[in-house]
């Protein structure tokens, strides 16, 4: 019976150490595929993109597209994560007219997708930062909001211009009638009250945003791009490898002599 025994655990074992003998041929034999690993882009990264369409408040509305594409490549860990050319896509949140007498015309709006050149669509969390080297229009808040400058000085300038050609013809009347300064005064006011109500029945200015207006993207969450998005027929995954600097090459000396002197040929 022991005998027995014996020979039943011995055989147990020889299948079980053919049986993993098996298993390791199997994964030897499963060939590696050597790659990249995912590149996480961390939150509060900055994008640099151009606008593909424009975007004027006379006409946007909430829920319409916004186009642009990258003009700057995002590097991460020494490796290109976002090329410079990826297609970004955003929508308008709502779109504010400029006032009669105050509120200035803004657009906020947001990105949603960001599409690479061999066609895989990346969802990213990200808002409006700053317009870069824009003199009129602000990013007011930290939520993408682009607010358009002031008109207090266009509004200046119109009722100082209506006053100057009030009085201007004031002072034609105020002649003609004898009283020069009265008619200048006269004219001066009436002017200038003019102008003032030409600014409270006139719209300030609407914020346009021309095609190929730079705008600054920032994430605000982490952005895991997955080894798909970064390989194929594209340049985002490539290692960014600094170009030694070459030497300049020497000018070459010209050698002005008289004819016939030394050296001369």
């Amino acid at each position: 019976m022991a005998r027995k025994a014996t020979l039943a655990a011995i055989l147990c074992l020889a299948a079980s150490t053919q049986l993993l003998q098996s298993q390791s041929a199997a994964v030897q034999a499963t060939p590696t595929t050597p790659g990249h690993t995912d590149v996480v882009v961390p939150a509060g990264t900055k994008v640099l993109l151009a606008l593909k369409s424009g975007v004027n408040t006379k006409t946007a509305q909430a829920g319409d597209g916004v186009y642009l594409a990258s003009t700057f490549p995002v590097v991460v860990n020494g490796r290109v994560a976002i090329p410079a050319g990826i297609y970004v896509q955003g929508v308008i949140d709502r779109v504010v007219r400029p006032g009669h007498i105050k509120g200035r015309a803004q657009v906020g709006m947001h990105f949603t997708t960001m599409i690479f050149p061999n066609g895989s669509v990346v969802t990213i969390p990200a808002i409006v930062n700053t317009l870069p080297g824009s003199d009129g229009p602000k990013v007011k808040d930290g939520e993408g909001t682009i607010e358009q400058a002031g008109n207090k000085g266009r509004d200046a300038a119109a009722i100082a211009q209506s006053a100057e050609t009030g009085a201007g013809v004031g002072a034609i009347g105020g002649a003609v009638a004898g009283r020069p300064l009265q008619g200048l005064a006269y004219g001066a006011l009436a002017g200038g009250a003019a102008g003032l109500i030409y600014t409270l029945f006139t719209r300030g200015n609407d914020l346009n945003l021309e095609a190929g207006q730079t705008i600054e993207m920032v994430l605000q969450r982490p952005l895991t791009l997955e080894e798909s998005n970064l390989t194929g027929p594209d340049r985002a995954g490539a290692n960014v490898i600094p170009t030694a600097q070459q030497p300049m090459p020497k000018p070459k000396q010209h050698i002005l002599c008289p004819m016939g002197g030394l050296g001369c040929s």
